[in-house]
């Protein structure tokens, strides 16, 4: 059993808005759910969801704001060139995009944020992002990144590709698609997540059972008030919020 994550879940005061702000910035559709408060952010084309290497974007409607403590969940995207960083970067401020300063000094990436304050980076061309699609990767800040490799790794059926003291990352089976990478940051701020990610098990495998096999990897129930909904919100073992979604 194994689950794969298929959606990066953010919260918004205006799901329409930031859902057009991120389809705009990915060159994706933006296709708004049937309950009125979601947002499907998802690429171009002859694209059906879940799809065995993109991972989606869905914006969700809350009431509260973010606060001005910086997300621990973030988007970093890709570009191809200077010319073509320096580009991407122009457009999404046009598009509504603010420069955010989280203390990342003189670094050749640009840090933004989307209308709702919710932080990204562009990254300067890197050979490894070559063949990722327009998300590089999906950045989480955490205390120990070797733990969080550990959970990870057995909670999805990606592979571990590095494990250091201050880095794991985590990529698809297939080669393609996003990274997952997880950072250490000591003295992150804990504060309720407004992105993450989405978990969804494989046709045929049984939701409860894999909810309880996270649970004995580390995963602890989170009670967010959700109420009685198809999916199940747990926290993994740094405190990360995440969903294992319902199969339909």
């Amino acid at each position: 059993m194994a689950l794969r994550p298929v959606m990066v879940n953010i919260k918004a005061r205006d799901h329409s808005a930031v859902g057009r702000f991120w389809a705009e910035a990915l060159g994706w559709n933006a296709t708004g759910g049937g309950s009125g408060v979601t947002t499907y952010v998802g690429p171009a084309g002859d694209f059906v969801w879940p799809d065995p290497v993109y991972v989606c974007v869905d914006v969700v409607t809350v009431p509260e704001p973010k606060t001005t403590a910086k997300n621990r969940v973030h988007l970093d995207l890709a570009t191809t060139s200077a010319a073509h960083q320096a580009e991407l970067v122009a457009r999404l401020r046009d598009l509504g995009a603010t420069p955010a300063d989280v203390g990342q000094g003189d670094v050749p990436w640009t840090v933004l944020a989307d209308p709702e304050g919710n932080e990204f980076c562009v990254l300067e061309p890197r050979e490894k992002y070559r063949d990722t699609g327009p998300i590089a990767a999906v950045v989480v800040d955490c205390a120990d990144p070797r733990a969080m490799a550990r959970f990870w790794d057995a909670a999805m059926d990606w592979t571990l590709h590095e494990v250091t003291d201050d880095q794991a990352t985590l990529r698809s089976a297939k080669g393609t698609g996003p990274y997952l990478e997880f950072l250490r940051t000591p003295g992150v701020t804990t504060v309720p997540d407004r992105v993450h990610l989405d978990l969804l098990p494989y046709p045929g495998d049984d939701k409860a059972a894999e909810v309880a096999r996270l649970r004995a990897l580390g995963a602890t129930d989170l009670d967010l008030g959700q109420g009685d909904v198809p999916w199940t919100c747990l926290a993994d073992p740094d405190g990360h919020e995440f969903c294992v979604l319902a199969l339909s």
